[in-house]
């Protein structure tokens, strides 16, 4: 173990000392110093006959990020099997000054809640757009050249500028495609998800449009002076293609709009649907900016289609949906059969299908049960409000004995730091629970294995429209039976019913129904994409796929195209070489992915097959039933320490400042999952002058 622990350390640093040189090679680009010295001496070393054009930018800007996504694969193997060989349920592990880089600074829309850290980084992103555009304007207004007669110096220095925004806006291309690679490398290894980062995908796209917009408009109004409007149609065999650009800023007009806070949650699905015009906006977009660039943002979209390949080849997968249990609140709980190897941590989320309602349609769902507690069954929980969610309850309410089903991921946190700390204080509203309930369970699992290990004391603070509502608390008790009690766990919850004024009178409908499914051979276990040594594999792909498409590359550079450009008298298509890139980069990715993919499939196929469904006991009535008076038969635990466990708030809503600051203790951990207004009231009270003991995490996802 201390083997491994050592060669997880070097692979930081390496990693690290990667990381930063890459930043350096981005803050040198645009100088004087890089493109009149460096640039020349760069392209006469590795500007060779097998990359041409492309052989500085793969080795400075694209290599560096490839070997940490392949560093990245390697040190998160070595901590999974550290942690095999010594399990630690909880990180103890304390970063100097972590509370400071991570307390909520801006609570705001459309910004949303944002921390020190991600100010710090933010700021420092943006002094370096401003930097590049600042250096790319200071070399090239000093050589302003004319292209046609008449031409005034303020029209070359607009066009100048209107040129240099559109590379500020590839900067942002460079980053734009790591927060949306799920199964990411590099993500975990600075203590993100995927899901937590989409706001900064989210960033970079409003932005990177802005650019672009201002790009384009910049130009138009040029050509529109210079009376040079009909370069606007022109596709250049030998430069880039202005038309491709035209065509890549409308697909991104269209992205950009249905994306808008204002657009997105009234027409989620004009939104998703529109979102899928990203392809061909990357096509597009890569051949205007050509092959040079292409290389300079080469690694983000690498890493992703990978990871967008091996997402689809999972999804390729129908998985045995076991059971769904629908509680009186709404809510479904869906259990799935999973292989015994799929481990995966609290709060993380699963991807839906049901082609039966959509085939493109992919929704998220955190994941409600616990590897270690319910070692073959995987759970979400899906409540009824959108038109997708509607139409699955609805078929879900029918007579179905089968139900095709397909998944992607779990995704979530490569660690459970959260649960470090002394206590922990979870604020809920509505199904805004279920990241929760797994948290909860880890602790279950944690106190029945080890008594006298210490965990925090936990507070949960739900808040629900109506009584019938408190059967999601149905959720904090396994599905499969077991002997872990949930009276082990100090656990405190605080119940607020908002539009109820007293305890209603239990009925009928209190009662959950489970419906059971029977069991298709064509349906598989819900498993890890790459199996049990997922990181190892991705490690191996990425670092094949990316060998493999420079070896092809260097082929059809040095074999083909360059006998076409050796003379100097003719020049091959400059599009095509896009094209190239793009061709030799997929059809490797495919290869590498599939190849491995297949090996592991075969690997594990007769391990799949020994897995057996198992009728699990499903409780009868809920908890809610019995808080009001329901069987009597109830009277027992689990239920019982459940229904003691809890406080019930009738016709109001939780004090969220008087519920924080009579909090006691230097280390508590702030939870919250629920709607945004919500969440931005506890982050601001955790980011006031009296909550310097109050830790603050969200944990909703934002689609």
């Amino acid at each position: 173990m201390a083997k491994e622990m050592a060669m997880g350390r070097a692979l930081k640093i390496i990693f690290f000392l990667t990381f930063v040189l890459w930043l350096w090679l981005w803050i040198m680009l645009p100088t004087k110093l890089y493109k009149n010295y460096w640039t020349p001496k760069l392209n006469m070393n590795l500007n060779s006959t097998f990359f041409r054009e492309q052989g500085t930018n793969l080795l400075l800007f694209s290599f560096p990020i490839m070997l940490m996504a392949v560093l990245g694969c390697f040190y998160l193997h070595f901590q999974k099997k550290s942690s095999e060989l010594d399990p630690k349920p909880f990180s103890t592990q304390r970063v100097r000054g972590e509370s400071f880089l991570k307390r909520p600074v801006v609570v705001m829309n459309p910004l949303g809640i944002v921390n020190t850290l991600e100010i710090m980084f933010g700021v420092s992103f943006l002094l370096l757009l401003i930097w590049s555009l600042g250096n790319y304007l200071y070399v090239s207004f000093g050589h302003l050249h004319r292209d046609n007669v008449g031409e005034t110096i303020w029209e070359l220095k607009f066009r100048s500028v209107s040129l240099r925004v559109g590379y500020i806006g590839n900067i942002c291309w460079a980053f734009l495609f790591f927060p949306v690679t799920r199964g990411s490398s590099l993500l975990p290894l600075i203590g993100l998800t995927s899901e937590s980062s989409i706001k900064y995908h989210i960033w970079l796209g409003h932005l990177s449009n802005l650019l672009f917009a201002l790009h384009t408009i910049g130009f138009i109004i040029y050509w529109a002076l210079t009376h040079q409007l009909a370069l606007l149609k022109q596709w250049s065999e030998d430069y880039v293609s202005n038309v491709a650009g035209v065509i890549a800023m409308a697909f991104a007009t269209i992205i950009w709009v249905t994306s808008l806070q204002s657009i997105r949650p009234k027409m989620f699905e004009v939104f998703y649907y529109t979102h899928h015009l990203y392809i061909l906006y990357i096509i597009f977009y890569l051949i205007h900016v050509g092959v040079a660039y292409v290389c300079l943002i080469l690694p983000g979209i690498f890493l992703w289609a990978i990871d967008r390949y091996l997402r689809f080849l999972q999804s390729q997968r129908r998985v045995s949906l076991v059971s769904a249990r629908h509680l009186p609140s709404g809510a479904v709980e869906l259990n799935f059969l999973k292989s015994p190897e799929l481990s995966y941590n609290p709060t993380s989320v699963m991807f839906i299908n049901v082609p039966s309602i959509s085939k493109l349609q992919w929704h998220p769902f955190t994941v409600t049960s616990n590897c270690k507690l319910e070692p073959d069954i995987v759970s979400v929980v899906i409540k009824s409000g959108g038109s997708w969610t509607s139409k699955l309850h609805k078929q879900l309410s029918s007579s179905l004995d089968h139900l095709q089903v397909s998944v992607e991921g779990p995704y979530g946190p490569a660690s459970t730091h959260f649960l470090r700390h002394e206590s922990l204080l979870l604020i809920s509203g509505g199904s805004g629970i279920t990241p929760f309930i797994s948290i909860i369970k880890e602790i279950m699992i944690v106190r029945s294995t080890n008594i006298n290990f210490h965990v925090p004391q936990i507070r949960l603070i739900c808040a629900f429209k109506k009584s019938i509502d408190l059967t999601m608390l149905d959720l904090l008790l396994p599905v499969s039976s077991t002997q872990t009690e949930i009276s082990n766990v100090p656990l405190q919850i605080e119940a607020y019913i908002t539009r109820e004024k007293e305890q209603p009178q239990t009925n009928s409908e209190n009662l959950i129904n489970t419906i059971w499914f029977k069991p298709n051979p064509l349906d598989s276990p819900v498993s890890e994409v790459l199996g049990r040594n997922n990181w190892l594999l991705l490690g191996a792909i990425i670092s094949s796929s990316f060998v493999m498409f420079l070896i092809l590359l260097g082929i059809v550079t040095r074999y083909y195209i360059y006998p076409i450009e050796r003379n100097g008298d003719a020049v091959y298509n400059y599009t095509y070489k896009v094209l190239w890139d793009m061709f030799l980069a997929f059809a490797c990715i495919c290869f590498s992915s599939s190849l491995v993919f297949l090996w592991q499939r075969k690997t594990n196929a007769s391990n799949d097959k020994k897995i057996q469904i198992h009728n699990f006991q499903s409780p009868k009535a809920s908890p809610g039933s019995w808080i009001f008076g329901g069987d009597s038969e109830l009277e027992s635990l689990p239920y019982q320490s459940l229904v003691q466990a809890t406080n019930i708030h009738y016709e109001g809503r939780p004090d969220l400042n008087k519920i924080l600051f009579d909090c006691k203790g230097s280390d508590i951990g702030v939870l919250v999952s629920g709607p945004t207004g919500m969440r931005h009231d506890v982050a601001k009270i955790c980011s006031s002058a009296y909550g310097d003991n109050l830790k603050f995490h969200s944990m909703s996802f934002t689609w």
